[in-house]
């Protein structure tokens, strides 16, 4: 019985395959349409469709069409690779005297050109590091936290933990002194490492973490590190003296296995206390391979790192990178400086979220319109006939770069043949304009920490945006009605619903915490995600909605605000937007943190006279406004009556990290942003239930 369901399964996957004699390159896809498995090939196919259940019948389930017999778990190449430890040892024995970590910050504390640590030289800094943690007596599966932003000793700590088994655990240096404390806590961290900035920090609560007993400074020198308590039973020591405690005894690598632990990530959550995701070697190695089975680098690449390696996204990278022995670039510190470093390093890869990418759009754009009507023609006239050349697949003329785009292409160093975009959704717009702007490939991809990373990708040469691409040949994907939302998968022309997970990049569970895990996996090892999702032509998947946030107004309609404020977003007039609106109250409100440039030019053009920004924001006829042109593009991206926002006040300051209406991964934090905003979310709603005769209150 088991021999023929096993048949009955592999011949059902082999109908979707193209006999070897008549597929082609792996340009193109190897998977014919079958029409038991409804519609999923349109010219191009990236996805194929199998059962979830042969008992079933359902075809339900999306896989890349690059790997439709088997979910990817090893590197193609190398597949002996199974572990970070591994994957380091492949990159020293290949590149060992090839450009590796590169940073311009000298020990004097100034900025400079870059200057470069080797494959070989990283290796024999990670065995010293690994070796001093044994010299201190930390045991094989010991927690080790690394508290500051990126820089190369945060890689080398990192892969020395691999190396000797232990398991690292990023603390966020925007999470705030209580959460990192929880967190230290929570893990069992035993040491940690830190730069002075943090070291403080640290300190102000060291009778408040008994687990730890060694903190290491980075940057810090021995004769200036303060001296500690007796009875504190933590020794401080600099990140130099560690490495020359471990030279003095180095010990062999204590390899792990793929199924041991090697990081604990800490989600900081829109809500509550940090979650702790347990991921595996074997976890981010699948992950860092279904992301080469779709994107090749190559070792003469370069990378710019100045997104939080505390983070997957940036640590995924991180991981690929030394897969291909690329060399990775470090910014100063100062997102101010951005721009400098780029100029500096000249990366070929870049990786970096919407918000990033959103202000280089309007810094062109600006510039653009206020070059004069001859160079304006001309940028438009070149935009036009590139981006037309890019969608039909041609070569666009050479002409236009000498032109117009060669200055656009130096602002990131001039050699960027690679974007990456993620965390959030990138506008389609936005994605054409850079792709024709710096004339390389603008990938999106969707994940999150709790898959190892990516869930889906898109495809080198699909020029269609709006999408986040095919899945990873690591996972397969499936949609899960949602019937309060009214998504199904039934739903025509295309599939719509939550979005789950399963695959070797699925995380083991949130530690400690057997509860909230069993929340978001199923029986069946599905990873449910809150996201919603649809399917386009070609089995490209493109998220559409949040269920987690969602609410219900008075009357009883759902709301998914995270939807609406990535709509309002593009108005010109909103830097940020908050939307709120509960069960007591039939209509939105919203909170938008303005664009001052926008806002002083609309005043100008109306002959509106201020004292100041804050005045403005208050001026009835600058609320109108905003809110009319909201309104505009509201209605042209569809909302339903009752996502409209029916008042919005308008504030100067921006959403952030430091004023906690932020998570670090630029999320809004709902329940802190409803306290911070609660008079004038209490204002609004007064002022509407005196101009509408209908009763706001229920």
């Amino acid at each position: 019985m088991l021999e023929s369901q096993a048949h009955r399964r592999l011949h059902a996957i082999q109908c979707h395959l193209l006999p070897s004699s008549t597929a082609s390159d792996d340009s193109s896809s190897h998977v014919q349409p079958n029409l038991t498995a409804a519609e999923f090939f349109h010219g191009q196919g990236y996805s194929v469709v199998l059962p979830e259940k042969l008992q079933t019948g359902k075809w339900n389930v999306y896989r890349s069409a690059r790997s439709p017999l088997e979910l990817v778990t090893r590197f193609a190449d190398h597949p002996e690779i199974g572990t970070l430890h591994d994957n380091f040892v492949h990159a020293v024995e290949s590149f060992r005297d090839y450009k590796y970590l590169g940073t311009r910050i000298r020990e004097d504390g100034t900025v400079g050109e870059y200057k470069w640590m080797t494959y070989g030289e990283a290796g024999t800094a990670c065995e010293a590091i690994g070796s001093g943690l044994q010299f201190h007596g930390f045991q094989k599966g010991a927690s080790i936290g690394l508290y500051f932003i990126n820089r190369p000793e945060w890689l080398i700590v990192d892969l020395a933990c691999s190396s000797y088994s232990y398991i690292s655990v990023p603390l966020y240096d925007t999470l705030g002194p209580d959460a990192v404390q929880y967190v230290v806590n929570h893990a069992d961290i035993q040491a940690i490492f830190c730069v002075p900035q943090t070291l403080n920090t640290l300190l102000s609560f060291l009778s408040g973490i008994p687990s730890v007993r060694l903190i290491v400074v980075v940057g810090g020198v021995d004769e200036y590190l303060p001296s500690l308590p007796s009875g504190s039973g933590v020794k401080l020591v600099s990140y130099l003296k560690l490495i020359g405690q471990g030279r003095s005894s180095l010990q062999p690598f204590c390899p792990p296995k793929p199924e041991d632990v090697a990081t604990i990530c800490y989600t900081s959550g829109t809500t509550g206390t940090p979650k702790g995701v347990v991921l595996t070697h074997g976890n981010l190695i699948a992950s860092a391979a279904g992301f080469c089975r779709a994107i090749k680098f190559n070792s003469s690449d370069v990378y710019f790192s100045y997104l939080p390696l505390a983070h997957i996204y940036e640590r995924t990278n991180q991981f690929i990178l030394v897969y291909y022995g690329g060399a990775v670039g470090f910014y100063q510190g100062d997102n101010l400086k951005l721009m400098d470093d780029l100029a500096a390093l000249r990366p070929t890869i870049f990786c970096s979220v919407p918000r990033l990418y959103n202000r280089i759009y309007d810094g062109i754009t600006n510039a653009v319109a206020n070059s004069g009507k001859l160079r304006e023609g001309l940028f438009r006239a070149a935009y036009n006939s590139k981006k037309q050349a890019i969608m039909s697949g041609r070569n666009p003329s050479p002409m236009w770069d000498r032109l117009v785009f060669n200055k656009i292409k130096e602002k990131l160093g001039g050699r960027i043949r690679f974007l990456g975009s993620g965390a959030s959704p990138l506008s389609p717009d936005i994605m054409d304009f850079l792709r024709v702007c710096f004339g390389c490939q603008v990938i999106e991809g969707y994940g999150m920490t709790e898959t190892s990373c990516v869930i889906s990708i898109m495809d080198v040469g699909d020029n269609l945006s709006g999408h986040v691409g095919s899945p990873s040949p690591a996972c397969e994907i499936k949609l899960v009605d949602v019937p309060e939302m009214n998504y199904t998968f039934e739903d025509q022309p295309h599939p719509r619903g939550e979005i789950c997970v399963r695959g070797p990049i699925v995380f083991q569970g949130y530690y400690k915490d057997e509860v909230q895990t069993s929340e978001v996996i199923d029986n069946d090892g599905w990873l449910h995600t809150g996201d919603i999702g649809s399917w386009l032509p070609g089995g490209r998947l493109k998220i559409i909605d949040r269920k987690k946030n969602i609410f219900k107004l008075a009357q009883g309609e759902y709301i998914a605000p995270e939807k609406i404020e990535n709509v309002y977003t593009k108005c010109k007039f909103v830097s940020q937007c908050f939307i709120y609106g509960d069960s007591l109250n039939s209509s939105l409100v919203a909170v938008v943190a303005v664009d001052p440039d926008v806002m002083e030019a609309w005043a100008a053009s109306e002959g509106i006279k201020y004292e100041n920004l804050e005045q403005l924001c208050n001026d009835p006829r600058a609320r109108a406004a905003v809110l009319a042109e909201m309104d505009a593009v509201g209605m042209e991206a569809q909302l339903r009556g009752f996502e409209f926002a029916k008042a919005v006040t308008l504030v100067l300051e921006p959403f952030t990290l430091e004023n906690g209406l932020l998570t670090p991964t630029f999320k809004i934090k709902r329940p802190q942003a409803k306290a911070y905003f609660a008079k004038v979310i209490s204002d609004m709603y007064a002022e509407l239930s005196k101009s509408d005769p209908k009763p706001q209150k229920m």
